[in-house]
């Protein structure tokens, strides 16, 4: 039987592993601009550590919790993380990291799992680039998080990107909007789908992301006047929309987007592009000022956004590949050179020049093809009359000129002509 990857994960072949590599290191250059330091949590937890953050009711932990169950352990649950708050949020407690500085600025960049259908843009081992701000209730930081998301996508080569956004605002605020979802929808409770009846009582909120064309139609028919949110929440959120125009950043105002996360507060926003389809989320985020406390630590705010990888590569307006090319590539002429270009490569590599040679020794002309499909920037060719004289013939490929050039020269010659 031929044994094939697991359905919804997905193999990254070298041919693509120079795109993933090209916006991992893009993220870490941006991420560092912003003074946001890097943060590796395990990419499995304690399963109450989710069912508590994101909410019993929720789709993620109703439908697509992988749980895992060490063989012997029948008293500990685990799971595979289905997004990365949650533990960075556990790993700012249990090393309390609010005594170390008055806040965090957070990102990472790793691989979430969730057991559901895959589709285009949603597989079961995805990877998620996203921060945390933990510790800080300023709005402008909110405007920092949504700034950082847009210029990540900029940088990423994703055009035509959109972005929602909406004021959740404090927990009496969404308890007052659940009210009076229910009291409009309470009548055309059996016009929604089976699922979204089955929402009404367990998490109203759900209803409002449903690709029902029934329930899109009800729903958009609510009138929003937003007379549930305080006014201390509308004060938050005015800041955040004024410190978004200051910096020239497009969104739409949106009062019936509210993430499917129970944990968010205030800010909650989300980047679409059209072309991923009908599942059109790039990345999303928000503000979460009760969940550091709600799982044991201190009374602390926080706000963070994360973009989908594999929805990016598939938005990036950037299709082709951006294959690397090799600094030199050694060719030899018969067996009596290889020893010599073998212990030239290790020379080079120690002082970061990238090489290679064909280990099957076919001939000339075969190593020369080989060193063009490589995009080999030069070309060492070593011969008897080479190893006499202790040197190399050096081919410069794109302009074809060729020099001698000492072994013992040859790391500095090579190192100033790739300047």
């Amino acid at each position: 039987m031929k044994i094939i990857a697991p359905r919804g994960t997905k193999d990254i072949l070298p041919e693509d592993s120079s795109v993933v590599r090209n916006i991992e290191k893009k993220a870490h250059e941006l991420f560092n601009s912003y003074n946001y330091k890097e943060i590796r949590t395990p990419i499995f937890e304690q399963q109450t550590l989710f069912e508590r953050s994101l909410g019993a009711t929720t789709d993620i932990i109703q439908k697509q919790l992988l749980a895992l169950q060490p063989a012997g352990e029948s008293e500990n649950k685990f799971a595979l993380r289905p997004e990365a708050t949650a533990s960075i949020v556990r790993a700012y407690i249990e090393h309390s990291l609010d005594k170390k500085e008055s806040y965090s600025k957070c990102y990472y960049i790793g691989s979430m799992f969730r057991g559901e259908r895959p589709q285009k843009g949603r597989l079961r081992q995805f990877n998620h680039i996203g921060v945390e701000v933990i510790g800080n209730k300023n709005p402008y930081v909110d405007v920092e998080v949504i700034s950082l998301a847009s210029n990540l996508l900029t940088s990423f080569g994703v055009n035509d990107y959109k972005i929602r956004i909406n004021n959740l605002g404090c927990a009496k605020d969404r308890l007052a909007w659940s009210k009076l979802l229910k009291k409009y929808l309470e009548s055309k409770k059996d016009k929604l789908c089976g699922l979204c009846q089955q929402r009404f009582d367990r998490n109203v909120f759900r209803i409002l992301d449903c690709k029902n064309k029934d329930c899109i139609s009800l729903v958009k028919g609510l009138k929003v006047k937003e007379q549930h949110i305080c006014k201390e929440c509308t004060s938050f959120s005015d800041l955040v929309l004024k410190g978004l125009k200051q910096l020239n950043i497009a969104f739409e105002v949106d009062p019936l987007l509210v993430r499917g996360l129970d944990y968010y507060t205030k800010t909650v926003f989300e980047i679409s592009h059209s072309a991923l389809g009908s599942q059109d989320a790039i990345g999303a985020g928000g503000r979460y000022d009760n969940l550091v406390k709600e799982l044991g630590g201190p009374d602390k705010a926080a706000v963070g956004f994360a973009l989908g990888f594999e929805r990016v590569m598939l938005a990036c307006a950037e299709k082709k590949r951006t294959d690397s090319s090799l600094d030199i590539f050694v060719v030899l002429l018969g067996d009596a050179a290889f020893k010599s270009g073998f212990s030239l490569m290790d020379d080079l590599r120690k002082v970061g020049i990238s090489c290679d040679l064909d280990y099957d020794n076919p001939s000339l002309k075969s190593q020369m093809r080989k060193a063009n499909k490589q995009k080999s920037k030069f070309v060492a060719i070593i011969g008897d009359d080479e190893i006499k004289k202790k040197a190399v013939m050096l081919k410069n490929m794109s302009t074809g000129d060729q020099e001698e050039i000492s072994l013992e020269k040859i790391s500095v010659e090579i190192k100033a002509r790739l300047c």
